[in-house]
C-alpha cells in the first residue's frame, strides 16, 4: 500500500479544527484532538485501502472486458456481502452498515466495470 504523501492538502489540513474552542476545558479538547488524531489516521488508511482495492478491481474490469465476461458477478456479489456481514458480526460493527458499504463499492466496481467494457467494444 502506498503511504500517504506530504500534499498540499495535508498541510492546509487543521487536526485541531472544532466549534468547541472556549466552550469546553482545555484538558478535554486535548483527549478530544488526541481521539480525533487517531480518526483522521484511520481515514487516511481508508482511503488509501479503497485506492489499493480500486486499482485490483480495475484489473479485473480489463479482464473481463477482455474476455467478454460481463460487468457484473451476482453470485460473486452475494457471496461477499454473506461475508462481510460475518466479518463486521465478528469486528463488533453493524453488519446493515457493513452490507450497504459494501454494496456502494460493488455498484461502483460494476459502474467503472462497464466503462471498461463500454470502451473495449468501442476501440
Amino acid at each position: 500500500m502506498n503511504e500517504p504523501k506530504n500534499t498540499a492538502l495535508n498541510e492546509s489540513f487543521d487536526p485541531h479544527a472544532s466549534s468547541l474552542h472556549g466552550e469546553v476545558q482545555n484538558e478535554v479538547l486535548q483527549e478530544l484532538y488526541a481521539i480525533r488524531g487517531s480518526i483522521d489516521n484511520f481515514d487516511a488508511q481508508l482511503v488509501y485501502l479503497l485506492a489499493e482495492r480500486f486499482k485490483a478491481t480495475q484489473r479485473v474490469g480489463h479482464l473481463k472486458a477482455q474476455h467478454k465476461l460481463p460487468p457484473s458477478d451476482p453470485h460473486r456479489e452475494k457471496a461477499q456481502i454473506e461475508r462481510l456481514r460475518a466479518l463486521a458480526h465478528e469486528a463488533h460493527l453493524d453488519p446493515e452498515f457493513a452490507e450497504k458499504f459494501l454494496n456502494f463499492v460493488i455498484s461502483e466496481v460494476i459502474r467503472h466495470h462497464q466503462n471498461i467494457s463500454d470502451s473495449h467494444n468501442d476501440a
